[in-house]
């Protein structure tokens, strides 16, 4: 393999962002193909049976999931 010689930072910088461009694209097109591709959907029902969730209870949940954005 031949390597380039980079004498100006900047351009290191660059190519250090192509090279890590690269791999998310690698990582992404991987996971479409471990991703099932027929999508099925999982019912919850019956999951929580028995459990009373209160209006306070989605509140804490929404400030939770939430925290960083203003809604």
């Amino acid at each position: 393999m031949k390597q380039a010689v980079l004498k100006d930072p900047s351009e290191i910088l660059h190519k250090i962002e192509t090279i890590e461009k690269e791999v998310i694209n690698l990582k992404l097109s991987v996971l479409k193909k471990l991703t099932p591709s027929g999508k099925r959907i999982i019912s919850l029902k019956g999951i929580i049976k028995g459990v009373d969730i209160s209006e306070k209870d989605t509140e804490q949940a929404k400030k939770s999931l939430y925290s960083k954005l203003e809604i």
